[in-house]
């Protein structure tokens, strides 16, 4: 029995001795086999945009020793050890057109300047950024008859086109601007609103930012940009959505039109670059700074205009400014018959085939119609409809209304 027992204990010593050492060895064996993996696994990532050559098995070759230090030598991937990278399929992609674009010059840099008081001017506002960007001229059928109209009818005038958002115009392509650059009283600008603004009354307040508060942002841009030019320039500014339809340059110098019997309008005006007209685009900026209102659509625009003259004819009654002008000492208010015979409850007048006859006959004395774009703008009209806009427009804007297509 004590020879069997000290055998047990022998033999329990041995098997304990035996695991150790075993888990010994294969724990050592582990580490050996992570830090060859992670070698191979680096080198591969490496490795795998390496050419063809890189990805072959190099044939073993005898080197004679030498006391030259030995180069290192490169590790190579065997193919039968590293998956082989799936080759990602090559897709063709599109290369996108340069659309060859000329830059518009700077209305303040240009060297045809508007001569003060004998220009036409027409102001796009819709591509305004407060962060000026490479933008391309755009322009509807619409707002290119209303510049055709104006040069056509004016050619001893210089028709000037400010763009305050574009600042670049298609070299060739773009149809409606071939067509305005038939005439050559016809200037495509661009301007700085900042630069712009420079020196006159509403420079300071310009830069305090509440115009960029506005609600209606683009439309009052526009306002702003109208008395601006007025007070730079003079002459004759006209919104975007008129038709001109006679000629303008007898009409007086210092001008606006009444929409309605309670305000004024702000569409198609004109004052003189001195004198009067001035002192009158001065008073517009004065009062659009001190009376802004970035919640109101019209507070900015007819609005201003409305409350000027109402201090210039020393009434707030528009039927005795329209009918006993030398209450307003040299500013002369037209009824709505001159520029607004369609009143804008009733704009779709224009458009509507039924309405051709009454509606010729109700603007027959008007120099300019105004088509009231806010609310028309939608209004999908094809150039074969027999209405009041496309006979105008075929009559008063032709190289525009060719060039326009199916829809005008």
């Amino acid at each position: 029995m004590k020879v069997s027992r000290s055998l047990t204990a022998v033999g329990s010593l041995a098997l304990i001795l035996s695991i150790v050492f075993t888990y010994k060895w294969m724990t050592s064996n582990q580490k050996i086999v992570s830090v060859k993996t992670s070698d191979i696994t680096k080198e591969h990532t490496q490795l795998k945009n390496t050419t063809k050559k890189e990805n072959t098995v190099p044939k073993k070759t005898t080197q004679k020793k030498t006391n030259k230090p030995k180069k290192p030598v490169k590790k190579y991937i065997i193919k039968r050890r590293a998956k082989p990278v799936p080759r990602q399929p090559k897709f063709k992609t599109k290369k996108l057109k340069r659309i060859p674009a000329i830059p518009l010059l700077d209305v303040l840099k240009a060297k045809n300047q508007p001569r003060p008081g004998q220009s036409v001017f027409f102001h796009e506002t819709t591509n305004f950024r407060k962060d000026e960007k490479i933008q391309l001229i755009k322009l509807t059928p619409r707002e290119a008859c209303a510049i055709e109209s104006a040069a056509l009818h004016n050619p001893r005038l210089a028709v000037f086109v400010l763009f305050a958002g574009a600042t670049h115009r298609i070299s060739k392509g773009d149809s409606l601007i071939k067509a305005l650059s038939q005439y050559n009283n016809i200037r495509l600008r661009h301007l700085n609103v900042w630069k712009y603004a420079a020196g006159t009354p509403i420079e300071k307040w310009l830069k305090g930012g509440k115009l960029f508060k506005s609600k209606y942002l683009f439309p009052h841009v526009s306002d702003l940009l109208r008395y601006i030019t007025l007070y730079k320039y003079g002459g004759f500014y006209l919104d975007l959505d008129v038709v001109v339809l006679k000629n303008l340059e007898k009409m007086p110098p210092n001008f606006t039109g009444a929409e309605s019997n309670r305000s004024l309008a702000c569409g198609v005006m004109k004052m003189s670059s001195t004198g009067l007209g001035h002192k009158l685009a001065s008073q517009c900026l004065r009062d659009l700074q001190a009376n802004y209102d970035a919640n109101i659509w019209g507070s900015n625009g007819p609005g201003v205009i409305t409350r000027v003259a109402k201090k210039q004819c020393s009434t707030d009654s528009i039927y005795k400014m329209i009918t006993n002008p030398k209450r307003c000492k040299g500013f002369k208010v037209y009824d709505p018959k001159a520029f607004y015979a369609i009143h804008w409850l009733e704009w779709r007048h224009f458009f509507q085939p039924n309405k051709i006859n009454i509606t010729m006959k109700r603007i027959s004395k008007s120099p300019v119609i105004h088509v009231w774009n806010k609310f028309s703008r939608l209004w999908k009209l094809k150039t074969k409809d027999n209405c009041a806009y496309t006979k105008l427009a075929k009559l008063h804007c032709p190289k525009t209304f060719a060039a326009a297509g199916k829809f005008f």
